[in-house]
């Protein structure tokens, strides 16, 4: 058997292990493990079972091996800005509050107007767009609820880092997760201190930035005990973004990348990063990735809106409808006339009790049908998607003065062939859907490249299209 690897991909629903080998030069994917996460309310807090995530973690890795893999390497990917805190013993303080928790409403504002920091002048820095869940503004919120906690902390570890640290007992923080805190700044690749001290954050808490393809050691002896081998692990662009990017098999460097999952993350790959206040007023974000390139790009709503309706959908009938079934339900409802469409990025589809209410209110809102079929809410998701879609890529077209040619996208979202081809027709351009598990591909292309399977980027990059289905939608 050849030499194999495991990608440990973790994202706001669930995660899952997957297994990667390189055969005749082609990539093989098998997954091994898959688990169930999300957000739970704990002592006032929308909180990650943080302890959960660690203990699946591992056994997920002790599973690869009662499937009859070995994996030489490990590598972890989730998603951005969450963050646990160490005390002086390495114990863990608190729980691992996760973004969608309402605890940073109003930072921003409130930083701006105490003349602390604007955020003309923290773009200009750290090139990191306006999400009020940055960890820069979490960090903030603690410091006002809880400042003993941040007091008492010696050391501070993105999620990814964390589990991490559980296997190895290593603490490093990896670039591409470090870059989404708004404290990097965006052309040193490194802790702006003067940002840090401003805020009035504890220097000692941040750890020197590590690159992908670093290694952290093997895992600790009784880790291998318990999963009955002992693997290398590996730094990969643990921002799960930052991994999907990678694994875009974009046929010219006039490419649109597109990561389609609970979120939809819509760029380009730049080789330096764009600070100007026109970047800044559109939102886009200079985030940080593998070989220090840039992902140029901006978060959208994404399925988040479509898991949501299909979970409350469920509910109501006690079976949720598959996704084949919301899909051919979302081409009845355009067939028969039904149109609205919101703004994806409406706050009110961040975090509502009801995702059926937010799009309902939105609609009635702005004058628009509202849904009220199974299809209805399944179009008027993926017709808004679509047309936010447009706009964004209208927005980099504008930014960089690049004429884009395609689309490629990668991740779940790829499998989705009405909101694909709603996306070819809504920008004017093909659409090349896959590979679908973009995110664990790219995770396992850094630990290729780091065991010398391929001898760079650019090889892994080309034998993806040799090794997975591409599916190509023409505008229509």
């Amino acid at each position: 058997m050849s030499a194999c690897h495991v990608a440990i991909d973790i994202g706001a629903s669930s995660g899952r292990h997957i297994v990667g080998q390189v055969v005749d030069g082609r990539m093989e994917l098998t997954e091994v493990y898959r688990f169930e996460n999300g957000l739970t309310r704990t002592n006032g807090h929308l909180c990650w079972d943080i302890d959960a995530l660690a203990e699946n973690v591992i056994a997920g890795l002790a599973a690869a091996k009662e499937a009859g893999f070995e994996p030489e390497t490990v590598g972890i990917d989730t998603w951005a800005v969450d963050y646990v805190l160490l005390d002086e013993n390495d114990q863990r303080l608190g729980e691992c509050v996760g973004y969608r928790d309402s605890r940073t409403d109003g930072v921003k504002d409130a930083l701006e107007l105490s003349g602390i920091l604007s955020f003309g002048e923290h773009y200009a820095r750290t090139g990191i767009q306006y999400q009020q869940f940055n960890t820069a503004y979490q960090l903030c919120a603690l410091s006002r609820e809880n400042r003993g906690a941040l007091d008492a902390a010696a050391a501070l570890l993105m999620v990814p880092d964390y589990l991490n640290f559980v296997l190895t007992g290593v603490k490093a923080q990896e670039y591409t997760n470090a870059s989404t805190t708004a404290l990097v700044g965006a052309e040193s690749c490194d802790w702006d201190w003067g940002l840090i001290d401003r805020l009035n954050l504890p220097r000692r808490i941040f750890q020197p930035i590590s690159m992908p393809g670093e290694s952290l050691g093997h895992v600790r002896p009784e880790i291998a005990e318990r999963i009955g081998y002992k693997p290398e692990v590996v730094l990969v662009a643990s921002h799960d973004t930052g991994s999907a990017w990678l694994a875009v098999p974009a046929r010219d460097e006039q490419a649109v990348y597109f990561s389609s999952g609970t979120w939809s993350l819509v760029g380009v790959e730049n080789r330096a990063p764009i600070c100007t206040p026109e970047s800044a007023a559109a939102n886009l974000t200079n985030e940080g990735g593998y070989e220090r390139r840039y992902r140029y790009l901006k978060n959208i709503m994404g399925l988040w809106m479509i898991q949501n309706v299909r979970r409350e959908l469920g509910e109501k009938t006690g079976t949720a409808p598959s996704w084949d079934e919301l899909v051919q339900a979302a081409e009845a409802a355009r067939v028969g006339g039904f149109h609205a469409v919101v703004d994806a990025d409406d706050q009110e589809f961040l975090a509502p009790a009801s995702m059926l209410t937010a799009l309902r209110t939105v609609c009635e809102r702005s004058n628009q049908p509202v849904p009220e079929t199974m299809g209805q809410y399944a179009l008027t998701v993926y017709d808004s998607l679509a047309a936010d879609y447009a706009r964004t890529v209208a927005q980099l077209h504008e930014l960089t003065g690049v004429d884009y040619t395609s689309i490629n996208i990668v991740g779940g979202g790829s499998n989705n062939g009405y909101l694909n081809q709603a996306t070819a027709d809504a920008c004017g351009l093909p659409v090349f859907a896959g590979p679908t598990e973009g995110t664990a591909l790219g995770n396992l292309m850094v630990q290729f490249i780091f065991a010398g399977e391929y001898a760079s980027l650019e090889e892994a990059r080309a034998a993806i299209k040799q090794s997975f289905e591409i599916k190509e939608y023409l505008p229509r």
